[in-house]
């Protein structure tokens, strides 16, 4: 008596047979299309565009800083000084803006606010990420809410808040409002990068007698370094950048970080364009440096859980 037929094994060729109802032709076509890469040429091209695109609104700063009131005000305007006027950038280092004194009240509180938001958010989000505790969820939601608010609808409260501080205490202000203002957004992206490292890692170190701490100091925050520098970018942008805040606090001009006292090259009667210009080439440098020494770090902030 013979035995059961064993099912026969399936060929390369069988494997490679199309559905039922799907034409050949068009079953190589539909997965021939997947590997297909653009042409070179189309990437480079793309390249271009995007890099003019970006770069071309710095560029015309930097030929405006060079024009004179008279090659501002052309009718129609002329895109190219008709002599580079260098002195532009010694007139405005002199004049009663003081960019000196407006670029250092501007790096006090942006790195203030940044070192603040850091030793708040990095614990916050670290708990947050390893403890499921009650009142979790309403705890990340609240704090999101908060990113909903800016300073601009606050600037009546925060005047009352802070209208007693006067002299280089208004710094200890905007620091404090910076840091409160964009703290949700630290902490969000922070528990983010502490819940993708493995539990298992951490508790081996604590088998091996390390504390908590310790294991937050040794372990955690070498693992999560593209997150916190995501962090540390957008917090000192955002406070770098912010204006309502701060001219609704600071009076003394003195004391006016660069964002407030940038417009007041635009009188009522006479508008320094180019000064203006002059003013934010300064500006943009600081955060053209910390992007540099940073950007490796950034893109891999940026995409990380973009390739498993």
């Amino acid at each position: 008596m013979s035995g059961p037929v064993p099912a026969p094994v399936p060929t390369s060729d069988a494997l490679e047979t199309p559905a039922a109802g799907v034409r050949p032709s068009r079953a190589r076509g539909r997965y021939r299309g997947i590997h297909k890469r653009p042409s070179p040429w189309l990437v480079i091209l793309g390249s271009l565009l995007i890099l003019v695109f970006f770069t071309f609104p710095y560029v015309l700063m930097v030929i405006s800083s060079l024009k004179s009131q008279g090659d501002i005000m052309k009718i129609p305007p002329d895109y190219l000084p008709s002599e580079p006027v260098w002195s532009n950038y010694l007139t405005v280092w002199g004049s009663n803006v003081a960019p000196g004194r407006a670029l250092l009240a501007t790096t006090v509180i942006a790195v203030g606010a940044t070192l603040l938001v850091l030793v708040v958010a990095t614990p916050a989000a670290y708990y947050v990420a390893r403890f499921r505790f009650r009142g979790r969820l309403p705890f990340l939601l609240i704090v999101l809410i908060t990113q909903m608010l800016q300073p601009t609808v606050l600037a009546v409260g925060l005047y009352q808040e802070f209208v007693g501080w006067r002299g280089q205490l208004v710094w200890g202000a905007l620091i404090l409002i910076n840091a409160a203002f964009n703290l949700s957004f630290a902490i969000w992206i922070m528990q983010a990068f502490f819940a993708s490292v493995p539990k298992e890692v951490e508790e081996a170190a604590l088998i091996d007698g390390v504390g908590r701490l310790q294991a937050l100091f040794r372990i955690a925050l070498p693992l999560v370094w593209p997150g916190i520098v995501t962090a540390i970018v957008f917090v000192f942008v955002n406070t770098w950048n912010e204006y309502a805040a701060a001219f609704v606090l600071v009076q003394d001009p003195a004391l006016q970080p660069l964002t407030v006292a940038m417009p007041r090259f635009l009188g009522l009667y006479v508008r320094d364009w180019q000064y203006l210009f002059t003013t934010a080439l300064v500006a943009i440098v600081p955060v053209i440096i910390l992007f540099g020494f940073i950007e490796k770090r950034l893109i891999g902030g940026l995409t990380a859980g973009s390739v498993k």
